[in-house]
């Protein structure tokens, strides 16, 4: 089961369930949020609920999708009431050939050649294949965390997601995100994955590798689909970027626990470990780690070009052009109260 949320106009916001090429409204919740909540008053499962909401009507999806209709896509996933009470966060070094970029990223060839130690970024990978995968009821090795933002930063299918005049740059990265929900007592309950573009500046991070944490706080995308009792095994997909309607550059790309370091169970432990993180009504989207990005085979994206993920398990392909701010960059200045 996937769903979508909406806006329009006059009608405001909704939520649909994805029924091939027509979307069916739910009533009388009007987003994820919501149905969540009603599911956990009523002890339904979320599928259940979306089940037991069906409104009868429907809209076509393609000129929604196109974004040819009066009704527009929203990211799958939010806190309608308090965008800042959804927290955006990731997990990297999870996948082989992500861990191997940011090896080459990270290694400066006068101090770190070829034949000599390996990075901090390789070692933290390493520690994820020795630990991060620990029997059911321990607890394994932990990840490296980053946070992005809050919900204010997410954006939705077809919008564009935008390089700040105080970037180096701006570069997709094609991931899974899992979307949580904090019930009323504090426990994390999953709602479901989406394809998310971690969007990110590389060439900040590659100045040093201690600038990753500046360099992650951009807006990203997800969905255009939240996909609901998927199982978090293998889901390859296809990552490209086209310019001027080509095809500039492509690859496949292979995620779920069958090519990560680390279990599912382990990622999510360590993100929900700390009590900050269960705070009852909170939304969390999490990343879990890319294996390909356009920026390792050297390319820079430019104003327009068009980021595409497509992993087929999850829904329709994400769609996100890219936009670069080009006013110039001045101090932000704070004023004495």
């Amino acid at each position: 089961m996937r769903l979508v949320q909406l806006q329009h106009s006059m009608e405001g916001r909704r939520v649909a369930r994805v029924d091939g090429n027509t979307l069916r409204l739910l009533a009388p919740s009007r987003s994820v949020y919501q149905c969540a909540l009603t599911a956990l008053h009523t002890g339904r499962s979320l599928a259940e609920q979306v089940l037991a909401e069906d409104s009868g009507h429907t809209i076509d999806y393609e000129p929604v999708y196109q974004g040819q209709s009066d009704w527009r896509l929203l990211p799958p996933i939010d806190h309608p009431e308090e965008r800042a009470r959804c927290l955006v966060s990731g997990t990297g070094l999870t996948h082989l050939q992500g861990a191997s970029g940011r090896d080459a990223m990270h290694r400066q060839t006068d101090a770190l050649p070829d034949a000599g130690p390996i990075t901090d970024s390789m070692q933290m990978y390493r520690w994820g294949i020795a630990g991060g995968r620990p029997a059911p009821g321990a607890i394994g090795v932990q990840p490296e965390w980053f946070y992005k933002g809050n919900g204010t930063i997410l954006r939705a299918h077809g919008e564009p997601l935008e390089v700040p005049r105080f970037a180096e740059d701006g570069g997709e990265e094609a991931e899974v995100a899992g979307a949580y929900l904090i019930d009323a007592n504090g426990h994390p309950r999953r709602l479901g994955f989406v394809i998310g573009n971690e969007f990110s500046d590389h060439r900040m991070e590659r100045r040093n590798y201690l600038y990753l944490a500046p360099s992650k706080l951009r807006p990203c995308a997800i969905g255009p689909e939240l996909a609901l009792g998927v199982a978090f095994q293998d889901l390859p997909g296809e990552v490209r970027i086209e310019r001027n309607g080509q095809t500039l550059w492509s690859a496949s790309i292979a995620t779920g626990e069958a090519h990560m370091a680390h279990s599912l169970a382990n990622l999510e432990h360590h993100h929900f470990k700390y009590p900050a993180h269960r705070r009852p009504g909170d939304v969390h989207i999490h990343f879990f780690g890319t294996g390909a990005f356009s920026f390792s085979a050297g390319i820079t994206l430019e104003e327009g070009d068009r980021m595409i993920i497509d992993i087929p398990a999850l829904g329709r392909p994400l769609i996100n052009p890219l936009h670069r701010d080009t006013e110039p960059d001045t101090p932000v200045v704070v004023l004495a109260l």
